[in-house]
């Protein structure tokens, strides 16, 4: 959530800021601002109100009871109470009206993003070559099929579309992404973390999904959602509490399937684990000072990356322009690895420094010696999805006979070096 003080003190710069990422229709600073001095004004009459309140207690304190003065003024007392309450039901509705108007704005953009949708998103690196074959390759459908590595069929009859179901050595070579990952996270000194699945409204709205994109995610009959990501509940750890500034930075991973409906729409090549309600991640999340945050972006985006280098597979990384990045996010970084059969990049990691927008909304801050207390800066970062990870793998290594080269790093998870057809 944006900071009303910013809004007021500087709308031009916030205005500027919004623009690089939405429509000039879809926001209105000049209401928001003139809601926010309402409120303030029907807050000083409401005190004001309340003193005279108070006053007409202590002279009634000093009466003689059942006198006429005492009868006026415990009539004028019952109307000043009325409008008091009116008055404070008056403030809550003002308060909750600007609360509405300023939870779903997005971010404020960093200055150095770009304005504009996806088309305007700049590669800053590529790394590696696309492998070039010297027969005809399949796609990770054909090859994840003919190796039994996934059964599309049957996981559609358990869960319907868009499901899918790894099988033997197909569930080892999933595992072993996911132990890959583990390992590289706790060489880097990040605490691993196995948060709950189901999470409460609070939990969703900290992190940015609520209000406007209720129906990305899933939800059950008590109320509760079924996490879209675990950043989802990393974000929400320190909910409502105050940490010390020599505590931080924080560093947390989590590894979660993911819950999504992806109820938007998605082109028609992404078939089989391009696009799926549920996939496997592993999340790196950071909690740092305003000082720190720069610093831990730069260092999450290389992990990332070199997730992806280890793995030998081509990648490139982009800075999103504003308008491709979720509505948290100040900044963000995806890494994007090279699919052969779609001759397409796939982002695979989404680092983003959402700076204090997470925290204002989870009322999460720190106790800084210098400036009081201030709230969190919160980074987040894929430390990767599998599922296209596993589509550039068997695409990648596949070879002419039908096999699978498994990557150097993978092959202590599986005790083998390639599959082959049973």
């Amino acid at each position: 959530m944006l900071d009303i003080k910013l809004i007021v003190e500087k709308p031009d710069f916030v205005k500027e800021a919004l623009l690089k990422r939405m429509g000039s229709d879809e926001f209105n600073l000049d209401e928001i601002i003139s809601l926010h001095e309402e409120v303030k004004k029907k807050k000083r009459d409401f005190e004001e109100l309340r003193a005279k309140q108070k006053g007409f207690n202590d002279e009634m304190a000093k009466m003689e009871k059942g006198s006429e003065d005492f009868k006026k003024t415990v009539d004028d007392l019952k109307k000043i109470s009325q409008e008091v309450k009116e008055l404070e039901n008056e403030v809550r509705e003002l308060e909750n009206s600007l609360k509405s108007k300023l939870e779903v704005l997005p971010n404020v953009p960093d200055e150095d993003v770009p304005a504009g949708e996806k088309e305007k998103n700049v590669v800053v690196e590529e790394v590696g070559k696309k492998r070039s074959f010297d027969f005809k390759i399949k796609d990770h459908v054909e090859i994840a099929e003919e190796l039994k590595l996934v059964d599309f069929q049957r996981a559609a009859k358990l869960a319907g579309s868009q499901s899918v179901m790894y099988t033997g050595i197909g569930a080892r070579l999933e595992w072993a992404l996911i132990n890959f990952f583990i390992d590289e996270h706790l060489k880097d000194n990040y605490e691993m973390i196995l948060p709950p699945h189901l999470l409460v409204e609070d939990s969703a709205y900290t992190a940015g999904q609520l209000p406007k994109f209720r129906d990305d995610v899933y939800w059950v009959q008590d109320g509760n959602c079924l996490l879209p990501t675990a950043e989802t509940a990393l974000v929400n750890i320190y909910r409502d509490e105050i940490l010390d500034e020599k505590d931080l930075p924080k560093k947390f991973f989590a590894y979660t399937p993911c819950y999504r409906r992806e109820a938007g729409s998605y082109r028609a090549n992404e078939r089989g684990l391009m696009r799926t309600h549920q996939f496997n991640k592993v999340e790196m999340f950071q909690y740092t000072t305003h000082e720190q945050s720069e610093a831990a972006f730069n260092e999450l985006v290389e992990k990332a990356a070199n997730l992806v280098k280890k793995l030998n597979l081509h990648y490139r990384v982009s800075k999103l322009a504003a308008g491709d990045c979720s509505a948290p996010a100040a900044k963000t970084y995806d890494i994007e690895v090279w699919i052969p059969s779609m001759e397409q990049y796939y982002e695979v990691s989404s680092v983003s420094n959402v700076r204090e927008y997470q925290a204002r909304r989870g009322n999460i801050r720190y106790k800084s010696e210098k400036d009081g207390t201030k709230f969190v800066h919160m980074l987040n970062a894929s430390g990767l999805a599998t599922s296209r990870l596993m589509v550039a793998l068997l695409e990648t290594y596949q070879n002419e006979d039908g096999s699978v080269d498994i990557p150097e790093v993978l092959q202590k998870y599986l005790d083998r070096e390639k599959i082959e057809k049973s």
